[in-house]
């Protein structure tokens, strides 16, 4: 609890000292200035829609002495479409009744096709598409071959259309919901963690850090520290939020009745428990790569130095984004799992799983296995600082040997 106690003093030392400035204002006001994430933003949504189209598929299920005809036909004029979709050809007589229900939810099945070549009954989503014309197109060849009998060569195939209607969003749609989630916390983080970097300069310059280290211990200094900045970018995206829900409740009142009939997809978990784990992760985030800023930071002795650490950091940022971005469009893969338990990409991956995964335990795992790392950074952070800056030696163990350390850090204070 002293600990506790310690890091709450230092924590609003730092928060009024940074927020009750005039400067503070342009702050809040930096995302204007961010226009440039706008190109990164682009670059990775386009992978997110090729993503999407690959995904995109057709759903042929037919008895089975058709299916090998189905699935040469398709072979041949698949070589003379553009960008075809997905074809998978089925067996009737394997393929249950739940998974013809989950195909019908599935966003990303544009249409399927059931019954024989001669008779086909084809349900799809767009009618205006050209699914339901490239299935009908399929069941005409097969039924012209003669493997149907059809008894007028010049009607082989008599399709009948049926509307396809989806109760739930597609694989594809959460994946770029995934994707979504994974950009929003990297652009916080970038903005408002880095913000840490400097925070320790200007007190080694006027001695106050010594004069903190000596009063109480530095493990409650850092940590008090990090929970300052988090207070701030608690407010900052406060701020935005509500002049972005503001915004958009305005916009939508206005909307047509069909654009809001649109407006249907939801992560797989469900918007109030996705929103609160984004909220816990981007916590988790901030406090992760704080603690790594804070730690690198507080080796810098001049703004010089500050400006040169900040591209290694920049690139760790980068490199945890590229490669949680990566698992984002292709999860329950190995990449996305490593990606998950990374410390410092668990965050981002993580909310990313949030909306193509319902599963909730494995985020009380991940929640707990960042929260230890976040103790583990910042002792790893201060014993590097003791050693380093105060050159004091003191315990390893963060709040072993007490009485030991303040004695050495008062003397270098002195």
């Amino acid at each position: 609890m002293n600990l506790f106690r310690e890091s709450l003093v230092v924590a609003r030392r730092d928060f009024l000292s940074i927020v009750a400035t005039p400067t503070f204002l342009l702050f809040l006001l930096a995302p204007l200035l961010m226009v440039g994430f706008a190109t990164i933003g682009g670059v990775s949504a386009g992978q997110v829609v090729k993503n999407a189209e690959d995904m995109d598929r057709l759903m042929i299920i037919v008895p089975a002495m058709e299916r090998p005809a189905f699935i040469e036909t398709d072979r041949r004029l698949r070589s003379l479409m553009r960008k075809p979709p997905l074809v998978e050809v089925r067996d009737v007589a394997s393929t249950s009744e739940a998974a013809i229900a989950r195909w019908r939810d599935d966003g990303a099945v544009l249409a399927i096709l059931t019954g024989t070549a001669a008779n086909p009954v084809i349900a799809q989503r767009d009618k205006q598409g050209a699914a339901g014309t490239y299935l009908a197109t399929l069941a005409e060849a097969v039924a012209r071959e003669g493997l149907t009998g059809a008894a007028d060569p010049a009607a082989a195939s008599r399709p009948r259309f049926t509307e396809l209607e989806a109760r739930g969003p597609g694989k594809a749609a959460r994946s770029a919901l995934a994707y979504g989630a994974v950009f929003t916390l990297f652009l916080l983080t970038l903005l408002l963690a880095g913000q840490t970097v400097s925070m320790l300069a200007e007190e080694k310059g006027n001695k106050v850090i010594e004069i903190l280290a000596a009063a109480i211990r530095l493990e409650s200094v850092f940590f008090g520290k990090l929970l300052g900045m988090l207070g701030v970018a608690l407010l900052f995206i406060g701020f935005w939020a509500t002049l972005v829900g503001l915004g958009a409740g305005l916009v939508l009142v206005q909307a047509p009745a069909d654009v809001l009939a649109t407006l249907t997809l939801a992560p797989a978990l469900g918007w109030p428990l996705f929103l609160i784990l984004g909220l816990l992760y981007f916590l988790m985030a901030f406090l992760l790569l704080g603690a790594v800023f804070l730690g690198i930071g507080a080796q810098a002795g001049t703004v010089r130095e500050i400006q040169l650490l900040s591209l290694p950091i920049t690139f760790l940022q980068v490199g945890m984004f590229g490669l949680a971005s990566a698992a984002a469009n292709a999860p329950g893969t190995q990449l996305a799992t490593i990606a998950q338990w990374l410390p410092w990409s668990s965050p981002f991956a993580m909310a990313a799983r949030g909306a193509t995964d319902a599963s909730l335990w494995p985020h009380v795992v991940a929640l707990g296995w960042q929260a230890l790392w976040v103790a583990i950074t910042i002792w790893l952070s201060v014993r590097i600082f003791r050693a380093g800056v105060l050159r004091s030696g003191g315990s390893w163990w963060p709040w072993g040997n007490r009485a030991s350390a303040p004695v050495a850090e008062d003397r270098v204070a002195t």
